[in-house]
């Protein structure tokens, strides 16, 4: 197991992943269409220089997020640990709202605002 981070702490981090991500998806975006329009123009080359660009830029982003302490669970989809859950933000959102249990993952994430037992920056989502 890895560092385990407080919800102040994940906030913080979110933050700064967000600043990471942000720039990443509007390129991803851009290449895509491009790609796109390569595969509907039947420009193979272009069509695999898009691809592994694509796969570098994710993979650059992954390191990042990595080097933050994020678990990368997904595309533009990071994870915190908080012990016994996880802290879970996803892009586009503006600031770290949800948790889930390490077994729920995305699909079973809370609000943090449903939690009333959140308003310390050390409790556990769980507790």
């Amino acid at each position: 197991m890895g560092r385990v981070f407080n919800l102040e702490e994940a906030q913080k981090l979110t933050l700064e992943v967000r600043n990471l991500t942000a720039p990443v998806t509007h390129l991803a975006e851009s290449m895509a269409q491009e790609l796109q329009t390569a595969e509907t123009q039947g420009h193979l080359a272009l069509e695999e220089d898009l691809k592994e660009r694509l796969k570098t830029l994710v993979e650059s982003w992954t390191e990042g997020v990595q080097h933050l302490g994020g678990e990368v669970k997904g595309l533009w989809l990071v994870d915190f640990d908080a012990g016994h859950g996880y802290w879970c933000w996803s892009w586009p959102e503006s600031e770290l709202s949800f948790w889930h249990t390490h077994e729920g993952g995305f699909r079973s994430r809370k609000p943090l605002k449903e939690k009333k037992d959140l308003t310390s920056s050390d409790k556990d989502p769980l507790a």
